[in-house]
């Protein structure tokens, strides 16, 4: 928040902006991680690796300003995403969304909470009662299956919605606020936090498909039943069409 209105904005990619925010909160968060956990790997947006830390090894995986392009345009919908796993075990997230001064954290076997106070998902288990995020990459073809997957969604359920920031969907799954959420080219830094979140606070998470949910894969469907899910997955693209 220090920066807004006085930073400096790059292009890494096509439609996919940087700022000097996003270096600055990234720097933060990795001093105090090397100051209280030394031997512990880390991976941010703004240093990605290709190389996955040891099994063994607990990684922190940070997206330091998730909704870039809406904190660069003044959107309120942007946050911080801070995540430890081991291997594919989530162990431990927040979100931190500083305009509403709203902290989403969960620990695995802990529950998870807002702002100190437990969360649950809801109850639905129809799409057409469904408020539904979607996620979609910087760039795509219009034969893309988000678009496609899009249409669908937004013939079959309540109304869709789209953030810009996959970490604030997945937490807005897990308190109630929205029913499901799913991506299909994501990073371990946009999701890590939030599936925590969203597994902890009782929905349902895996990846495309219905595969088993892996943190390092770009892809995940999460909702807050078991029903619901089932429809979203049957209605989805699969990969790889």
């Amino acid at each position: 928040m220090h920066y807004r209105g006085r930073f400096e904005t790059r292009e890494k990619g096509p439609a996919d902006l940087v700022t000097d925010a996003d270096h600055a909160a990234q720097h933060a968060i990795e001093r105090l991680l090397a100051e209280q956990r030394p031997e512990d790997a880390f991976i941010g947006e703004e240093s990605p690796s290709d190389e996955r830390p040891g099994e063994d090894r607990v990684c922190w995986i940070v997206d330091p300003l998730d909704g870039t392009t809406n904190y660069v345009h003044g959107l309120p919908a942007y946050a911080t995403s801070v995540a430890a796993v081991r291997g594919r075990q989530l162990l431990a997230g927040a979100i931190y969304d500083p305009n509403r001064d709203e902290l989403f954290a969960a620990g695995a076997g802990q529950g998870a909470t807002l702002n100190a106070a437990p969360i649950r998902v809801t109850d639905c288990v129809s799409p057409g009662e469904a408020l539904v995020a979607v996620s979609l990459p910087a760039t795509y073809r219009a034969e893309s299956p988000d678009l496609d997957d899009l249409v669908w969604a937004v013939r079959t359920t309540q109304a869709v919605r789209r953030s810009g920031s996959a970490a604030l969907n997945l937490a807005y799954v897990a308190c109630g606020r929205l029913d499901a959420h799913w991506a299909y080219h994501i990073h371990p830094w946009d999701s890590a936090a939030g599936a925590l979140l969203l597994r902890e606070a009782g929905g349902v998470l895996t990846g495309r498909g219905g595969a088993e949910f892996d943190v390092w894969q770009g892809h995940y469907v999460v909702a807050a039943t078991s029903e619901l899910h089932a429809a979203i997955t049957t209605g989805l693209k699969p990969l790889g069409a």
